[in-house]
């Protein structure tokens, strides 16, 4: 199968969450920890920091790489969702030469054990958390920045023993899946927690915090609650507000590692990371500006937590008339978001160009209970035109909701 078939092959005959959903996902790591002895554990031979939460785990991955990078480190960044190819989720970023995964390797990995893969219905997520080990093992990396996919505890990633964990922050996302408490939630990101291991956590609240200290302290791990003790703020060309915690997060994991022999990563290299990292590693969909008159955002913050912050900073904005670009998944709890978003914008609601994606009309329909209004659209692409028309030099356009929504306009 040339690349093409091989991705069609992975996402249409295997259970994937971006997908489908609940259906995909699967509540223990049986199927990883076959794959990995099948593959030779790869795991065993690499060092990991390994990174969960609800929100800015991207972020904070991709801040840690580029740091890394510039202290002239070797590293392997395995995030997901992509947005627009499948090879953004495994990258390694080179103070030499960086770049995704080719091709050919995504071609081979598959081609060569594709009847284990099917005699053991393995998922779409399963494959590639063990395609990026045998990748990053390969390449022969310095370091991987493991991103969890969903969760923690059950998460496919979760088979390896990392230098450091690292849990961003918790709010109310997957609730079908995770529980539908900050409590529950925060015990399934704890589950990342690994004996004798440093854990950094980035944003706590008082329902989140016992959770935290309890599992470190069952795991006789050393804690840090970032937050409290980095007042550091590194400017950064990741220019939304929320950066503020992500960039707090990974000077401390950076700190931490700093004292692990054989890792040294300067304040210069930090500061200097954390001013290149869309540069470095390719991040996008991040308080990402496409035009200036009028401004235009997108952002792929898409739960409570995360549009809560963004929409606060849409507020800090100065401008006329705010347009709004608007797109959900089907499983997402509109009860939940709708009340955060102003009334004042004009709505353009459309429909992410994939299984889950809520219809416009129903999206739309809702969003009038609480007093937004607008028009439906019949492609991501068609709402963004029609805003791009309405809008003057002095509005603001904002898109967003869904990670897919933000891939369909990049």
């Amino acid at each position: 199968m040339n690349y093409q078939e091989t991705l069609n092959w992975m996402f249409n005959q295997l259970p994937i969450y971006q997908l489908q959903g609940a259906s995909a996902y699967k509540e223990d790591l049986t199927n990883s920890i076959l794959l990995s002895n099948y593959l030779g554990k790869p795991e065993n031979d690499l060092k990991f920091i390994h990174v969960a939460g609800t929100n800015g785990k991207g972020s904070t991955s991709h801040l840690l790489a580029s740091a890394l990078q510039e202290a002239g480190y070797k590293v392997g960044l395995y995030t997901s969702p992509h947005l627009k190819d499948f090879r953004e989720r495994i990258k390694i970023i080179n103070p030499e030469v960086s770049g995704e995964i080719t091709e050919e390797f995504v071609c081979e990995f598959i081609e060569k054990h594709i009847d284990f893969f099917k005699s053991n219905e393995l998922s779409f997520f399963e494959m590639t958390v063990g395609l990026a080990f045998e990748y990053f093992k390969k390449e022969k990396i310095d370091i991987a920045i493991i991103e969890v996919g969903l969760g923690g505890r059950l998460d496919s990633t979760n088979i390896i023993t990392p230098l450091i964990s690292v849990i961003t922050n918790i709010g109310k996302d997957h609730v079908q899946l995770l529980g539908n408490t900050l409590e529950a939630i925060a015990n399934e990101k704890a589950g990342i927690i690994k004996k004798d291991i440093p854990v950094v956590i980035g944003e706590y609240i008082a329902e989140t915090k016992p959770v935290f200290l309890a599992k470190a302290n069952e795991m006789e791990s050393e804690i840090y609650f970032a937050s409290d003790t980095i007042s550091d703020d590194y400017p950064s060309d990741l220019l939304g507000s929320y950066q503020i915690s992500n960039k707090k997060t990974a000077i401390q994991t950076l700190r931490i590692l700093n004292s692990i022999p054989g890792f040294e990563v300067s304040e210069a290299a930090i500061k200097k990371g954390f001013l290149n990292v869309v540069k470095n590693t390719g991040l996008q969909g991040r308080w990402q500006q496409l035009n200036s008159a009028p401004k235009t955002i997108c952002d792929t913050a898409h739960n409570q937590h995360g549009l809560e912050i963004v929409i606060n900073q849409i507020k800090t904005e100065q401008f006329d008339t705010l347009h709004f670009v608007f797109g959900v998944v089907n499983d997402k709890d509109l009860d939940e978001i709708l009340p955060l978003f102003p009334k004042n914008a004009i709505y353009y609601f459309c429909k992410p160009n994939m299984p889950r994606g809520l219809d416009a009309k129903i999206l739309e329909q809702k969003s009038q209970e609480f007093g937004l209004t607008g028009k439906v659209y019949n492609s991501v692409s068609e709402a963004y035109t029609s805003a791009k028309e309405n809008a003057v030099v002095t509005d603001f356009i904002y898109i967003g909701g869904s990670n897919f929504v933000v891939a369909e306009i990049l």
